[in-house]
């Protein structure tokens, strides 16, 4: 099971900016694969789309709050 949102927000606020970025891509390829695979066959979790896009908006949240 992922973690909380709670949880997850701390644990990528004490993330450096480059580990932030490589999550970042991570969770983008994830999703792009995710919404190529939904094109081709049926997905298990529909809901995995949400959280995903989810998870994306927060690590791109932290990281504009970093930069400033």
């Amino acid at each position: 099971m992922s973690p909380k949102s709670s949880e997850l927000r701390q644990e990528l606020a004490e993330l450096s900016v480059e580990d932030l970025e490589k999550k970042l891509a991570e969770a983008q390829e994830e999703r792009f694969r995710l919404r190529f695979r939904s094109a081709t066959e049926a997905i298990e979790n529909p809901m995995q789309f949400r959280t995903l896009r989810r998870t994306v908006a927060r690590i791109e949240t932290i990281l504009r709050q970093k930069r400033k």
